[in-house]
């Protein structure tokens, strides 16, 4: 269970998040929607500990208190990002990028069940293992990111739009990996711009302004709702 008490974060003086309280429950997808600004990267960052947030803050991980961690322990423990734009190493093949994912120590024991399980999730890399990931479409790319970051063994996996200049053929197929990942016992938090398809495999979701939950409910909850439908689903 990844829950999430009071987050908040600030840029100098502008407070970019103000007590935001969250949680996601083990095999469990859930949706972060707002518009462009409204602080959903930072939030995924604030948590991952590459953004530093402000007293009071609370983050656990299975029990685990993560607030105060520096990122690296906070993978140890079992959270994993891929950010907006990847993060891929391109000169390195699509093998030791994935291998990377398998540093922590949590992982290391597992590294070649979780490689089998990566491929299995994403054919595709298994037929370009050798493959410098710079040569690789975005999509492919996309998958290599996603893959590297459950090498790492998470119990709480976070996704800043993973479908971001992707074809609709590519973003078909990362859905229907992101709907077998939460299968699992994985904690799905996603931020996708791509309401719709979020929505459909998510179980429940928030919806965020300037910085603040303003509305959160069940996935067909929101699907229905108006509002949402107007803003986000262009009904």
């Amino acid at each position: 269970m990844l829950e999430v008490r009071g987050i908040a974060a600030a840029y100098g003086q502008h407070r970019a998040l103000q007590g935001i309280s969250l949680h996601v429950a083990p095999g469990e997808v859930v949706v972060m929607l707002g518009a462009n600004g409204a602080g959903k990267t930072t939030l995924l960052k604030a948590l991952a500990g590459l953004v530093k947030t402000l007293p009071g803050t609370e983050i656990v991980l299975g029990g685990v208190a993560l607030h105060g961690l520096p990122a690296h322990e906070r993978v140890e423990a079992g959270l994993a990002l891929v950010p907006e734009g990847r993060g891929i190493f391109g000169e390195l093949t699509v093998r030791e990028n994935l291998e990377m994912g398998a540093f922590p120590k949590r992982a290391r024991a597992h590294r070649a069940r979780n490689f089998e399980r990566v491929v299995e999730l994403f054919p595709r890399l298994k037929e370009r293992l050798g493959q410098a990931v710079r040569t690789m479409s975005g999509g492919e790319q996309q998958m290599v990111a996603i893959g590297r970051a459950l090498m790492s063994q998470p119990t709480a996996l976070l996704l800043d739009e993973p479908s971001l200049g992707l074809s609709p053929l590519m973003t078909g197929e990362l859905f229907k990996a992101l709907a077998t990942i939460r299968s699992g016992d994985v904690s799905v938090l996603l931020v996708e711009q791509n309401a719709r398809k979020s929505l459909a495999i998510a179980d429940r979701g928030y919806l965020l302004e300037i910085g603040q939950v303003a509305g959160e409910g069940s996935a067909r909850a929101l699907m229905d709702d108006p509002a949402v439908q107007r803003a986000y689903l262009g009904l």
